[in-house]
């Protein structure tokens, strides 16, 4: 049995779980993660109650705030599954190309999407659109509980169940507890689950600007000395469609504060001279933010009765934009080993299912968090011999095409065993 409570007496205890609402499934955290991983759960018949500390309604008509988010065509497909991706289509820009390059060198990897057929690689969507839409589908849907804003006083987990006790009194047992609390979280702390982590001594700026020349749908990564920048397609206005994207700029820690202390214009003639002018002339139509880049990976992904899913679990450098597509992977592999695990009328918090699901993530996870960092220690430094090869390989990848039709159906997310789920089906 865990608990971080040591002082609660056994009695006071019993009192309590005996009391608590019961869920199959009980959620820490309301996120993007969370809200996809409760709707697709409630929609294969399996009762969820989601615990989230932060209001979930708060801020969502707060309106443009330049954040986005790249979703796979996997994720595309898992979010048409559970019925939110209709509302999503009209606000979301297609990424039909992406093209890499290292620096100003004159070579360049370019992927087309239909080298492999119709369907684009993934889509470029605003965090707002996707928060909003998640937010209404959970509210409405008479499968999930939410409970929010809310602070949990005790974690207990035993050979039966999972309970969670809430600061006000309240509690919730299940069979099952997921972690879905981010980079900090509470759930993998409780259970003592250790994890890996280093810094890379980067910042991640990220802003939107306009741009006179249409993008096309392209999605471009520039290998810079402090880290990738990238350039990320997005709807863009009515009146103007495709001429806005995303920007994930890195830069050595040491500088991004002063670059983000900079004023609007002299933040653009920064940004210029990074961007260049095949777009024409540029400005900045968002907020800025900067948050400093890491590695974090949980030394494993499962406890009794208790599940790490998304950056609970694994954080990872922002040069491929899977970190959240690797949180819905996540997502889909749970929900079908424990869909599974209840038409077999087995316990769906036992060792045995849990175990199933740490063993088909664990390669996929790591491959990813080993991929991205060997990525950016690769491409982030201007030592002229690296440079002179990381230009030649990106040339050679370009002309063989079995191995770019590998690469870009890695970025589809189409790769390896996938879950139902990831492939546009209910469990």
């Amino acid at each position: 049995m865990v608990s971080i409570s040591k002082k609660r007496q056994t009695s006071d205890r019993q009192d309590y779980v005996e009391n608590a609402r019961v869920a199959d499934v009980l959620i820490v955290g309301g996120g993007l993660v969370g809200g996809s991983l409760a709707l697709a759960l409630a929609a294969a018949g399996i009762s969820v109650t989601m615990i989230e500390a932060r209001d979930p309604a708060a801020g969502l008509d707060a309106g443009f705030d330049g954040r986005a988010s790249a979703m796979s065509l996997a994720s595309r497909r898992l979010l048409e599954a559970i019925g939110v991706w209709r509302i999503l289509a009209p606000d979301a820009q297609p990424i039909l190309d992406i093209r890499v390059a290292d620096g100003g060198a004159p070579f360049f990897l370019d992927y087309h999407h239909d080298d492999l057929g119709d369907e684009p690689f993934g889509w470029m969507l605003e965090n707002r659109h996707l928060r909003t839409a998640l937010y209404h589908a959970v509210m409405a849907t008479p499968g999930i509980n939410v409970i929010a804003p809310a602070t949990i006083s005790t974690l207990v987990r035993d050979g039966g169940a999972a309970t969670i006790e809430l600061v006000d009194g309240r509690a919730v047992s299940a069979s099952l507890v997921v972690g879905a609390d981010g980079r900090g979280s509470w759930t993998r702390r409780d259970a003592g689950i250790r994890t890996t982590a280093w810094d890379y001594g980067q910042v991640g700026i990220v802003t939107t600007v306009a741009h006179e020349t249409p993008h096309g749908g392209i999605a471009q990564e520039h290998f810079l000395p402090a880290g990738p920048f990238a350039i990320l397609p997005l709807k863009g206005p009515t009146a103007r469609p495709g001429t806005h994207s995303s920007l994930v700029w890195t830069e050595a820690a040491d500088l991004a504060p002063a670059i983000m202390a900079l004023d609007e214009d002299d933040f653009l003639v920064e940004l210029e001279r990074r961007f260049g002018d095949f777009m024409g002339g540029l400005a900045i139509v968002g907020p800025r933010w900067s948050y400093p880049l890491s590695l974090q990976s949980a030394e494993r992904a499962t406890d009794q009765r208790l599940v790490l899913v998304g950056d609970a679990d694994h954080a990872m450098h922002p040069i491929a934009g899977q970190g959240l597509n690797m949180g819905l992977r996540d997502v889909a592999a749970l929900v079908e080993v424990v869909v599974d695990a209840r038409r077999l009328g087995l316990d769906i918090g036992g060792g045995v299912i849990l175990d199933r699901y740490a063993s088909w993530r664990r390669f996929d996870n790591s491959l990813m968090l080993s991929a991205t960092d060997s990525l950016n220690r690769l491409f982030s430094n201007d030592i002229m011999p690296l440079h002179l090869a990381r230009s030649a390989g990106l040339a050679v990848v370009d002309r063989i095409l079995p191995l770019k039709r590998v690469l870009m159906r890695h970025a589809m997310g189409t790769l390896g065993e996938l879950p139902r789920l990831l492939r546009g089906e209910l469990p």
